[in-house]
């Protein structure tokens, strides 16, 4: 049995650049990535020397290597949920980044296969851990903002205008837009904020039309509590990585991806400027997943979390195709 401060040993599956950005974080967090796959010899092999580890010649290599404790998938969207369930049935904990799944009856099936072998299952909604998202996570609590009435976030970059190859630039991997890149961070920024959405209508389009992804998508949500909301991102805009809550008595921004903090009290004619503090948010959560494989912990966005996201996503994509307002418990009764 090891040693309950001993590095937490895990595999590398999907070995692209936010494979290698997910094992730099974990090795910071005082992981050690032991071994790795992906289909390309070439690819495993190269990223094996650069993480002192060793290149797995299958999946299932991995799957039976007794030293391997869990995963960090980051794989094509379409493969989490059949690789969930493989690491469920060999008992390895599981680190699988965002979106958990691209439908609702994927990820129960994840959910379930994890729930059943007692394995950790964590999903890489990292950007709730920005101090900025924390502090306006304790306004609400506090209800220093007044009655909420309205939250809105928004992240969109310009990457689209020169599109992705591969599987990232398939409209099935990445459905509406920059919604499974993107999007899918604003869903549970806001639920984690707010609570859960009630209801979703949504547009999604190719305007520029420079790849075969839509490049605006709009979306406007009823949450449960009450308060109003708009999530917005395009693949071809300049940066903004922006989410807001606004209430009676006060409004505050996190803007720059966390950067920076403003406040707005009723009155002001003008926002202002709050220092706020910046950390590693990848390592955040590997730390978190770390814990929780030595049982120190439950993940913070586990199973559950992942999958409510999901919920809204289906909704984001029906009401899309259909023109109309979608309830989601419609979605969630699936």
């Amino acid at each position: 049995m090891r040693h309950m401060s001993e590095a937490v040993r895990l595999a590398s599956v999907g070995l692209g650049w936010w494979g290698g950005k997910l094992a730099d974080a974990a090795e910071q967090a005082g992981a050690e990535i032991v071994t790795c796959f992906s289909r390309t010899l070439a690819t495993r092999e190269e990223f094996a020397e650069s993480h002192n580890s060793r290149a797995a010649g299958t999946l299932d290599e991995v799957l039976s290597d007794p030293e391997v404790q869990g995963l960090l998938v980051a794989t094509p969207h379409s493969t989490h949920a059949t690789l969930v369930e493989q690491a469920a049935a060999a008992r390895k904990h599981v680190f699988v980044e965002k979106p958990l799944t691209l439908t609702v009856a994927e990820g129960k099936r994840a959910v379930e296969a994890a729930e059943e072998a007692g394995i950790v299952l964590q999903v890489g909604h990292n950007r709730r851990r920005q101090p900025a998202i924390r502090r306006l996570k304790s306004m609400v609590e506090n209800r220093q903002l007044g009655v909420l009435h309205h939250a809105e976030a928004n992240l969109s970059y310009p990457k689209g205008l020169n599109p992705r190859t591969g599987w990232r630039a398939d409209p099935i991997e990445s459905p509406a837009g920059g919604m499974a890149g993107l999007g899918v961070h604003l869903i549970d920024n806001l639920m984690y904020l707010l609570g859960r959405i009630k209801t979703v209508a949504a547009f999604s389009k190719q305007i520029v039309k420079v790849s075969r992804l839509d490049d605006a998508t709009t979306i406007m949500v009823e949450f449960e509590s009450g308060p109003l909301g708009f999530i917005g991102t395009s693949m071809v805009i300049p940066d903004i990585a922006m989410t807001a809550v606004f209430g009676t008595e006060m409004a505050a921004w996190s803007e720059g991806d966390g950067a920076r903090f403003y406040i707005q009290k009723s009155g002001d004619q003008e926002r202002t400027e709050q220092s706020i503090e910046i950390c590693d948010t990848l390592r955040d959560e590997l730390e978190e997943f770390a814990r929780c494989i030595r049982g120190e912990s439950r993940p913070e966005t586990g199973g559950a979390e992942g999958l409510e996201v999901i919920v809204v996503l289906e909704a984001v994509l029906e009401s899309v195709r259909q023109g109309r307002v979608v309830d989601l418990d419609e979605i969630r009764s699936r």
